[in-house]
Order: structure tokens, then sequence, then C-alpha cells
């Protein structure tokens, strides 16, 4: 447990064990499941936490507030990392009511036999009185899934944001941002929101625009920091990438069965490195250890305006971890990109061909017919440094 203010009480935990978040994403620093204790005459319970941490979670609660009751329970995000408690909790705290939005309703039937009857249904703008300090409901559908909300706490101009202006890693025992924690927290808070969040571009932006009134001193998300310090740059991140907004470089992404496409790839890489261009170089059949895969390469599509995909070909076609990347972008309505693509193949190249279908039908700046070599990769067959003189 830590104090944020006199009323609010971070009341989370990390969880340094998980590998995958939702089981598709490498978390190698860890993710925190934020929740939050609102105490004035009424107490309030701001979402639960991922199953597995009751007996930390309830010591964290009544470390806030000794033995008072939980009046209320919010429900911002039905994902079960932040709700898979909300039965724990109500056989817990006797008289509990659970405060959720309409959409909430269904879900928390289907999740926890919850009937309708027993949910404070909450619509937009309308408040909840908890004494001396009020909690107001505003709905961001989409910002990640349709029932979706943030609850704000005037009296202190603080955010209880759900996932948004999250990100993946652990927190330190300070919970609160200080001048240095943007900075420790950035890549992967553009590697959550990319492959969290990515693909409701849209619906951010209408969720900024809807908060963009709002006088906020303070955001409690439900991964990472509390944010106090960093708020306009937090805000910025959510709002470039939600508009697509990217700087000059070059993300590599490829799969390699043999290393011969793998090979073309660090070519390119080095010679982009001698022109000072700047880069990424992401491995997505795993073969470099430490390397994020998918995720990181999805982070980079977002931070670069080009994006350069090798893929041997394989059956014909795409190599998988290739062909699952090109549909993540598709996914995420990823626009604006100019694209180039390379890659190996024995007998009948097809792949670069591909890629570069998908790439049009994503409406991509299409770089030139793309790199197709035969057999195996050297340096006086492939010609890398013409790609970076393109490229740049």
């Amino acid at each position: 447990m830590k104090k944020i203010s006199e009323r609010i009480f971070y009341v989370g935990v990390n969880d340094d064990d998980k590998v995958l978040f939702e089981g598709l994403w490498p978390i190698p620093v860890g993710v925190s499941y934020n929740s939050y204790v609102v105490a004035d005459e009424k107490v309030a319970l701001i979402d639960t936490i991922e199953s597995g941490f009751e007996e930390e979670f309830i010591a964290n609660i009544g470390q806030a507030v000794g033995d008072r009751n939980i009046d209320y329970l919010v429900v911002n995000h039905m994902e079960p990392d932040h709700s898979s408690l909300i039965s724990y909790m109500l056989d817990r705290y006797q008289g509990l009511k659970i405060v959720a939005n309409a959409k909430t309703v269904p879900m928390l039937k289907g999740y926890h036999g919850i009937s309708p009857e027993d949910v404070l249904v909450m619509g937009e703008g309308e408040e909840l009185s908890l004494g001396s300090c009020s909690l107001r409901f505003h709905m961001i559908p989409m910002v990640h899934w349709p029932e979706t909300m943030v609850t704000w706490l005037e009296e202190e101009n603080t955010l209880f944001s759900g996932d948004a202006f999250g990100t993946f890693g652990s927190i330190d025992e300070e919970v609160i941002d200080n001048d240095d924690t943007f900075e420790q927290y950035r890549d992967e808070m553009m590697r959550y929101y990319a492959c969290i969040v990515g693909k409701y571009g849209v619906p951010v932006q209408t969720a900024l625009k809807k908060l963009g009134g709002l006088q906020i001193k303070r955001i409690c998300s439900t991964h990472g920091p509390v944010w106090e310090r960093n708020i306009p740059a937090v805000i910025d991140i959510y709002d470039r990438m939600s508009r697509y907004e990217v700087e000059r470089g070059v993300c590599i992404v490829y799969g390699s069965m043999y290393g011969n496409t793998a090979a073309a790839a660090d070519a390119l890489a080095m010679e982009l490195e001698e022109r000072g261009i700047p880069y990424a170089i992401h491995d997505l059949a795993g073969n470099n250890a430490g390397e994020l895969g998918l995720s990181g390469a999805l982070r980079d599509i977002f931070r670069y305006d080009t994006i350069v995909v090798g893929s041997p070909t394989y059956n014909n076609g795409i190599y998988p971890p290739v062909e699952t990347f090109m549909k993540a972008l598709q996914a995420r309505l990823i626009k604006g990109r100019r694209f180039y693509a390379f890659g190996s193949y024995t007998w009948a190249g097809a792949s670069v061909r591909l890629l570069n279908e998908l790439a049009s039908s994503m409406n991509f700046e299409i770089l030139g017919d793309g790199l197709s070599f035969p057999q195996a990769y050297s340096r006086d067959k492939v010609d890398m440094s013409a790609v970076a003189d393109l490229l740049g």
C-alpha cells in the first residue's frame, strides 16, 4: 500500500513472474496491476487486480483503511486482469455495491453471475458522492473495450484512467513518478499502446478530446506508475500514436528459417548505421535471445515512417511469423508508411510479391519492386547498399 494523498491510496501489486501478458506479449520487466482506494465518509475501490494476488491485495486494502468496509467497487474496465477478483470482493465485503456503466452489466453477469439489479449503473457525467468528494464517470468506449470508462475525482484533479495511459513494467516503491520516470517507461508505454490499444486510434482521439477539458493533475492508470510530473509527455504519446504520427527512420522486421534473410536484414542495418539513418531491427522468428519479436516490431512501426519487411518464400507464400506481423499491421489500421520488401527463396520466389500486395492493400507507399534473391545470401549477390540509398 502507498499513500497517494489524504484520500487516495494505491493498493495494487507487481507481477514479476508472468512471462507473457495476455498470453501474447513478452514482459521481461514485469507488469503492475493497479487498484486504488478513495477513502471519505464512504470508501470506494477503483478496479480490482489479477487473480492469484488475493492475500497481498487484501493486506494492502487493510493498510489503507483498516477495518472499514468497502462501500463501492467501481469497475472501469472488465478485462480479467482488473476484474477477476470482483466475486471475491463481494464475498468478503458485505453490502459492497458494484458501480459500472450499462455496457458493463452483461459482462458482470457473464463473468461473475451478477444480476443487473445488483449493479449501480452510471451514465455519462453522472456522479457518486462519497461525502466531501464525488466520483464522476466518463465513457471512453473502445479504449480498448466497448464498456471502458474513466473515473474523475474533481476535488483532487485525479483521473482513474483504466488501461488508458498504462505501460508494461513493474513499478518501484515510490509508485508516484519522478523526473526520470517517463524516460524509464517510455519504450514500454509505446510497446503497451502498440500491442494493446493500437487498433483504436480513432476512439483514443475521441477520448482525448472528451477529457481535454479536465484540469488533470494526477493520472492513476491500471498499469504502471501514478503520473503527476510527466502528464503532458504521457498524454502526448497517446495523442501522437493514435494519430499515427511518426519520425523519419526505418523499422526492419524479418523472419528467417536458415539465416539468409536474416543476413540480408543485418547487412541493411549496417548500411543504415553508416548513413546515420535511425532504425530498429526485429527478428520475428525469435532466434535472438531477449528479442521482443512481434511486440517490439509493433512498437517501432508506430515510431518510424518506413517499414522494411524480410521474408523467405515458404510453401509458395510468406513465412508464417512475417505473415502474422502483416496481419497485425492490418488489424491496427496502420497508415501513412513507406514500405520495402526483401527475402530469399530456393526454387520459386513469392514472398516479396505477396508482401507488396499486402502493403498496397494498406495504402502504403511501395518503394520499388523489392529485393528477392535465390538461395544463399552473399554481399556480392545482394546489394543492400542500394536498398539503403533508396530508403534514405
